[in-house]
């Protein structure tokens, strides 16, 4: 697989941002929902926004919100973004990152 480019690189990054913002003033106080990274296809027409959740046991219900809100988070982005073509986004949990902080607790002992 090829490195992203420059371009595809700085979009994600841009929408990934967005999209902590979006999630930070629609989303609840149930569960905290932090934006990872987000992965664009070369044609900048798919990103999956990835998410961690906190805490874990909340995961399934914020992972429904986003799904259910991808519709408003796409206008969110029109609005906010000066790209010509809005690329259709999906929410994925980061396991990445759980794996790491479960790595960083054995470490530290827990």
């Amino acid at each position: 697989m090829d490195a992203p480019s420059r371009r595809q690189h700085k979009v994600a990054e841009e929408i990934a941002h967005l999209a902590g913002a979006f999630i930070a003033r629609e989303g609840s106080t149930q569960s905290l929902i932090t934006v990872t990274r987000g992965d664009i296809a070369p044609d900048l027409k798919k990103i999956i926004i990835f998410v961690s959740v906190l805490p874990k046991e909340r995961a399934e219900e914020a992972m429904n919100f986003l799904k259910r809100n991808r519709s408003e988070f796409h206008d969110y982005l029109k609005s906010k973004t000066a790209l010509r073509n809005v690329p259709t986004v999906d929410f994925e949990l980061d396991y990445g990152e759980e794996n790491r902080q479960r790595i960083d607790e054995a470490l530290r002992g827990k």
